[in-house]
């Protein structure tokens, strides 16, 4: 009686061990899997981060400092056309608070791609 109360309890306890060894496995596997995820969230992200920086034309427009004159008599001579005089949108869409909707670097890549019709392809020099 006494062996066989000791065999239930020791097959209890080691069914209980391997349970809770598979419970802390389990654990284990969950927060190295999160770690992974994380961590290739945070390489990704590092790296759209280069990729955007990654032009030098957009480097060096973003390196300078604007000049609002000569800024204003550019916009005059290549965008007022569509933008309209004081930008507020006429063939093109209204640019008050662009900053809102775009990045620099967007707005940058925006302007220069002529990605986006009918707006035409503009490389200026990036003193311009």
């Amino acid at each position: 009686m006494f062996l066989s109360y000791y065999e239930a309890l020791t097959e209890e306890l080691v069914e209980r061990q391997n349970t809770t060894i598979t419970s802390d496995m389990v654990m284990q596997g969950l927060a190295l899997a999160i770690i992974v995820a994380l961590l290739a969230i945070l390489i990704t992200l590092v790296g759209l981060y280069q990729y955007r920086y990654a032009d030098p034309y957009i480097r060096h427009v973003l390196a300078l400092e604007g000049d609002v004159v000569q800024g204003r008599a550019i916009f005059q001579m290549n965008c007022s056309t569509c933008h309209g005089l004081n930008a507020d949108g006429a063939v093109g869409p209204s640019l008050h608070e662009v900053s809102e909707r775009r990045t620099r670097v967007g707005l940058i890549k925006q302007v220069v791609s002529g990605q986006t019709p009918p707006m035409p392809q503009f490389q200026p020099s990036p003193e311009e």
